[in-house]
């Protein structure tokens, strides 16, 4: 090993160690977008205290995604999107695995989740073995944003016709069905939890079904009645991912915007990494921050 390389590695481990050392355990966001004015996004892992990220990737930008994991190997892997209505879609986000993507995501399209354009992803998911990542969204948070991935009152149907898929949840509509009254028009509900909600209800009956706790909905969901996230956090110990969605500079806040107003001026990473460390025992946040997400990317520690 030459004098470069050595030190790189050495400064890896080193800045690893440090971020496990903030948080108690190494962690993984599994949902970080790279930063659209082409800023480093090492900066806000090491603002936040994480440790590795997945960096979902739009094919358009996947340059600058290779770019940072380049210069970063041993902080970054990613996910690869494109708009599943474009006839080459499916071969696009096949080379994007051959090129080293480890899952496609995030989707998010003005189309029906149970489209013939998303069942030829989940196809392709199911063959490359790789898990796809939803964004499910039915509220609009501005005039005129329509609505993403619709039908998710009928995934089930989707859960059980693709059993070789591996999905993971996320978003509005996906958190703010955790509670069976899912108010039909607001994006982030904060009422008490009614038990027997979709999202709870499927990811108890179906395997291949996981959750990115990720962006203003997932930290709306932890936050909203404690004492049943932890009943929740519980039950789907082995489902729940950390993600941040985090559109910050740096890890604490700068530049960001995040709509719920308890957010504003934080870093959303930071936020929801709290709320997890005070709503869970020190076995079940590492499993949610760190294990459960390397187990199904197949991320070597």
């Amino acid at each position: 090993m030459n004098r470069r390389a050595f030190l790189h590695t050495a400064l890896a481990a080193t800045a690893a160690a440090q971020q496990a050392n903030e948080w108690g355990t190494s962690v993984l966001d599994i949902h970080l977008h790279p930063r659209r004015d082409g800023a480093s996004s090492v900066d806000h892992l090491t603002g936040s205290g994480v440790t590795k990220a997945v960096l979902l990737t739009h094919l358009r930008a996947q340059q600058q995604a290779k770019k940072e994991i380049a210069a970063h190997p041993s902080r970054f892997a990613w996910f690869a999107a494109t708009d599943p209505t474009q006839p080459d879609a499916v071969n696009l986000l096949r080379k994007a695995v051959e090129e080293g993507a480890i899952g496609f995501g995030e989707m998010k399209n003005h189309v029906a989740a149970d489209s013939k354009e998303m069942r030829r992803i989940y196809d392709l998911a199911a063959e490359l073995r790789v898990p796809v990542l939803i964004h499910f969204q039915e509220v609009e948070h501005f005039a005129g944003e329509g609505d993403w991935n619709t039908g998710y009152r009928q995934f089930d149907q989707l859960l059980k016709a693709h059993k070789k898929t591996t999905f993971i949840g996320h978003a509005d509509f996906f958190w703010a069905n955790i509670s069976a009254d899912e108010p039909s028009k607001i994006a982030y509900p904060s009422t008490k939890v009614k038990p027997g909600g979709l999202t709870d209800r499927w990811l108890a009956d179906h395997p291949n079904l996981y959750a990115d706790l990720s962006a203003n909905s997932g930290f709306n969901a932890l936050t909203r009645d404690p004492d049943f996230t932890r009943g929740f956090l519980a039950r789907h110990k082995n489902k729940m991912m950390f993600g941040c969605d985090c559109s910050c500079k740096d890890g604490r806040g700068t530049g960001g915007s995040p709509i719920l107003p308890q957010l504003k001026g934080k870093c959303v990473a930071r936020s929801t990494l709290q709320a997890l460390k005070d709503l869970a025992s020190p076995d079940l946040f590492r499993s949610i921050v760190w294990d459960n997400g390397t187990k199904l990317l197949r991320i070597k520690a």
